[in-house]
């Protein structure tokens, strides 16, 4: 059992203020008991060029359109440079565009960037759809047949639903969770009670109430890169899914066989740390389009304490992945030097 001064010692390491550099990508700082005490996060930048006379009305109008531009879809990120505690010890380095890591047992901040910046989330979308799915009370043991508009969706996106395919209402759950099957998705809003054009309405009033300022729902699969958030958002989000038994348990399943029409399709985690036995993942949700990049959220535990990770527009294949990775390296080996710290 860990002493109390290794833990305090740990909070002090990991939650220290990080110096703020101009070659700084990420920056972490701690945070009171309210997630609304942010952190002021620092990204790569050039250098500040000399002051000049009032710019002219061309010029405001070009940089009008650039931050314009700026809260569109986010670039895929380049490698960023490691963090730096306030104590000098060198941070993990994330490649994500956007992070955010909270101790959810205090709401404090351990790492944050662009978390406040709202940017396409592909089909970490389905958390929600399945949230107001589950919150209807709508019987999950309702059959539900695979239609042409279900298949007809984003043309190309990969499903092996097919067309007649009859499955209940929770089957598509699982699959929208575990698999992040499109389809699944599409056919779970067009059964919501007065179709698609009313679960949206119940997802956008459901960021709403749940604090997703910046935060708005277009369709129910992630496709549409009118879906964004901001990874704040996200990580509320993370939090009220994580409260849901029927989502943790259909979102972390390593995989499922399911019958679809007369043969059975095997399906896997599209998140393959929750097939690995160091990992203890209660919720999570992948998600991928050119617009928002490879994105990763999830709640884990991390030595007992209850962490929400969120990655956004990840430039590569594995990054997201290496990215979580290397926040828990990060937060072990704080512990470990806690510990240290704490029995001398």
């Amino acid at each position: 059992m860990r002493s109390t001064v290794g833990v305090t010692a740990l909070a002090t390491l990991v939650l220290a203020t990080f110096t703020a550099h101009a070659s700084t990508g990420t920056t972490a700082s701690t945070a009171t008991k309210q997630t609304a005490s942010k952190s002021a996060s620092v990204a790569p930048s050039a250098a500040k060029p000399a002051a000049a006379s009032k710019p002219s009305s061309s010029t405001a109008s070009t940089k009008a359109k650039a931050t314009a531009k700026a809260k569109g879809p986010v670039k895929a990120a380049r490698p960023f440079a490691s963090l730096k505690t306030g104590d000098g010890r060198r941070g993990p380095e994330i490649r994500s565009s956007a992070v955010l890591v909270i101790d959810e047992s205090d709401s404090s901040i351990l790492l944050s960037r662009n978390a406040d910046v709202a940017a396409p989330i592909a089909s970490i979308t389905k958390l929600m759809t399945s949230l107001v799915v589950l919150e209807a009370n709508l019987p999950l043991e309702e059959i539900i047949t695979i239609s042409r508009a279900d298949r007809d969706i984003e043309k190309g996106a990969p499903s092996r639903l097919t067309l007649g395919a009859e499955l209940t209402r929770g089957e598509l759950i699982h699959l929208a969770l575990m698999s992040s099957e499109n389809h699944a998705a599409h056919a779970l809003g067009r059964t919501y009670p007065g179709g698609t054009d009313a679960i949206l309405d119940a997802m956008n009033a459901k960021a709403k109430a749940l604090g997703m300022k910046r935060t708005h729902f277009t369709d129910t699969s992630g496709l549409s890169a009118g879906n964004i958030a901001s990874a704040e958002d996200l990580s509320k989000l993370v939090i009220a899914a994580s409260q849901n038994p029927l989502i943790e348990k259909y979102s972390t399943d390593p995989d499922e066989t399911l019958m679809v029409g007369r043969h059975p399709v095997e399906y896997r985690n599209t998140n393959g740390l929750v097939r690995k036995p160091e990992w203890d993942i209660r919720v999570q949700k992948t998600g991928y389009t050119q617009a928002a990049g490879r994105c990763l959220v999830m709640k884990t535990f991390i030595d007992d304490r209850p962490i929400v990770m969120v990655l956004m527009n990840s430039f590569g294949k594995y990054t997201r992945t290496a990215d979580a990775i290397r926040v828990r390296r990060w937060m072990e080996t704080a512990l470990d030097q806690a510990q240290l710290a704490g029995s001398r």
